[in-house]
Order: structure tokens, then C-alpha cells, then sequence
């Protein structure tokens, strides 16, 4: 019985790996198909909170990697490399949506509506709670630190497509075009915060 107990354990192990993998390559894909996407309609927009998004998605890609890598038996050092380098990009982030914001706001430039991107914006809210919500489970049932904080990057990440989303219906409907600018603000604060906690080693 003992055996068989640890057996159906490694089974269950090895089902919660595969589902945590089949998470992360979902993240994966939906952000590479998010990037030209975002790409896209920012240039046809000339949309600063499309932009950051777009660079969001691709700092989620890493740290994707950076999960696959450690579900995979990565070394905790390569791990810690991989943290320290998605810091950097948040910081550069950071100083994209800094500048680009306030120069939307000075020079009271205003971004064209964006049907295209309300519509990946809308849709990749759901997608993003969905998975935030299947690497929370899978986490917490592997006991994997890991994983389950990427999830919480993921659950932020949907929460900043909501954001966007509202800058985009609000300049759509309402001709609200300071509202873009401010959106990529929300996104600055969003990647302050990351480096500071990337950084510091909360992460």
C-alpha cells in the first residue's frame, strides 16, 4: 500500500507538471501573437498605452521562460539571472512609458480610436484572469513558489489590459485622448513596482 501510495503521489505530481507547463506555453503563445498584434495597432493608433502593452507582453514572455526553466530543474542561480535580467527590461519599460506619456500629455497629441486594439485588449483580460487563475491552483497544489508568483504577474497583467482598455473606450467614445497617456502611467507604476520588487528579492 505504501508503494502504491507513492506512486499515485508521483502520478499526481507529474499530472499538476504538465498542467503547470501547459500554462506557461499558453502564456507564451498568447503573448507572441499579442506582440504583433499590439504592434500593429499601436502604430496605426499612435497609442502610447498600446505600446506599453505590447512591451508588457513581451516581459511576460521572459518570465514565462523563466517558470518553464525551473519547472524544468533549472538551477536556483540561472533562475536568479533570468529575475534579474526581466528587471531590467521593466526598468527600460518604465522609462519608455515616463517619457512617451508625458510628451503625449505636454504636447496634447491625440491617439486615433482603436477598434482593434479594444478588441485583443478585451479579450486578453479574460484569457490573462483565466490563467492567472489555473497557475494559482497549480501552484499552490505543487507548493511552488515559483509559479505561483509568475501567476500573480499574469493576474497584474490582465488587470493592466483592463486598464488599457478603459484609456482606449474612453478616447473611442468620448474623445477623452488624455486618457491614453494616462493609461500608460498605470503601466509605469506596474513596472516601477516590479523592479523594485525584482530587485530587492520579494520576488
Amino acid at each position: 500500500m505504501p508503494n502504491l501510495d507513492r506512486d499515485a503521489e508521483q502520478d499526481i505530481h507529474r499530472w499538476l507538471l504538465r498542467r503547470g507547463f501547459a500554462l506557461e506555453y499558453a502564456t507564451l503563445a498568447w503573448n507572441v501573437v499579442g506582440i504583433v498584434v499590439l504592434a500593429v495597432t499601436a502604430i496605426t493608433a499612435r497609442s502610447v498605452a498600446l505600446a506599453g502593452f505590447g512591451l508588457d507582453s513581451l516581459i511576460e514572455i521572459g518570465a514565462s521562460t523563466v517558470v518553464i526553466w525551473e519547472l524544468s530543474g533549472t538551477s536556483e542561480a540561472r533562475q536568479r539571472h533570468a529575475l534579474r535580467l526581466i528587471g531590467v527590461a521593466f526598468a527600460l519599460l518604465a522609462v519608455y512609458l515616463a517619457v512617451q506619456s508625458t510628451l503625449v500629455l505636454v504636447t496634447g497629441y491625440h491617439p486615433q480610436p482603436s477598434t482593434g486594439g479594444i478588441i485583443w485588449t478585451a479579450v486578453t483580460a479574460v484569457v490573462m484572469f483565466a490563467l492567472a487563475a489555473g497557475k494559482a491552483r497549480t501552484g499552490a497544489a505543487l507548493d511552488n513558489l515559483v509559479l505561483r508568483t509568475e501567476g500573480r504577474v499574469t493576474l497584474v497583467d490582465a488587470m493592466l489590459a483592463v486598464a488599457v482598455l478603459a484609456g482606449l473606450v474612453l478616447n473611442a467614445a468620448l474623445g477623452w485622448w488624455w486618457a491614453d497617456p494616462i493609461a500608460g502611467y498605470v503601466l509605469l507604476a506596474y513596472a516601477a513596482r516590479e523592479v523594485h520588487e525584482i530587485f530587492s528579492g520579494e520576488h
